[in-house]
């Protein structure tokens, strides 16, 4: 057997075994949201399940792939944990499971638990297939341009994060629009991060040939992030509750960090 079916293998089982096990979690407190957190965490074990499973992989790329991973997803993970003890239960979820034909608990177990760890499995596969030994070995500027998009993508998830609980936080912003700091660039800045993230560990991995395979996490991803259950959704609904929000759409780029544009009145 191949090795990089091994180490995918071993990684689908335990994140399999890892979303059954908080499923049951969920059955007994009755709420699913914590899933956010675990899908930032679910990386980093990912990342370190697959590194002591490749003891003869690149050591340099290995640790550069982990450590990102590791700074990226404890990050995320203790923030979002943070906010669903703040917030309490996730809005989407709950939706969700009213919604649900039949028995709830077997929708959550579908639909968020089951289906997260699948999606996660493949979003990670820089991760995976990046550390399994193979050709060429050492690091080189593909690698460290690489990193630095990802350092990019993490400062702007964690600048953009930090300004948008300071707004909520905030009693005087209740009902208004966000279009302060990295927010005026972007509508989405968190989910900016996220991609660069992700295409930069990507970029990290696509040294050698075996990793250029794992363009299909990145790319997963960023649909996630835009057309799916980020940012789509996300505006589907602030454009129900916040009358302001067709504006600063107009005005402000809906991915990509841009200028703001002179806000003429008419619909982008």
């Amino acid at each position: 057997m191949p090795e990089f079916v091994f180490v995918i293998g071993v990684n689908f089982a335990v994140l399999i075994g890892t979303m059954l096990a908080l499923w049951l979690i969920s059955v007994a407190i009755g709420d699913v949201s914590f899933i956010d957190s675990f899908w930032a965490a679910g990386f980093v074990l990912v990342a370190f399940v697959t590194h002591f499973l490749t003891p003869d992989g690149d050591a340099q790329r290995k640790l550069l792939l982990l450590a990102i991973t590791t700074v990226w997803g404890l990050r995320l993970a203790g923030y979002l944990l943070w906010r669903w003890r703040k917030e309490g239960p996730d809005k989407r979820y709950v939706a969700l499971l009213g919604k649900a034909k039949g028995n709830p608990h077997i929708t959550s177990l579908t639909k968020v638990f089951l289906l997260q760890g699948v999606l996660l499995w493949i979003v990670s596969l820089p991760v995976q297939l990046g550390q399994v030994p193979a050709q060429p070995a050492g690091v080189s500027w593909l690698a460290w341009a690489g990193a630095a998009l990802a350092i990019i993508g993490i400062f702007f998830e964690s600048v953009g994060d930090w300004q948008m609980a300071r707004f909520k936080g905030n009693p005087d912003n209740a009902g208004k629009v966000m279009d302060q700091g990295l927010w005026r660039y972007t509508r989405h800045p968190n989910y900016f991060g996220d991609a660069c993230v992700w295409w930069g560990l990507f970029l990290i991995a696509a040294e050698t040939t075996l990793g250029l395979f794992a363009i299909a996490g990145p790319i997963l991803l960023t649909f996630l992030l835009v057309q799916w259950s980020g940012a789509a959704l996300l505006e589907r609904r602030l454009k129900r509750s916040r009358p302001e929000y067709e504006a600063y759409i107009r005005r402000t780029s809906s991915f990509i960090p841009m200028p703001p544009r002179r806000d003429t009145g008419e619909t982008a």
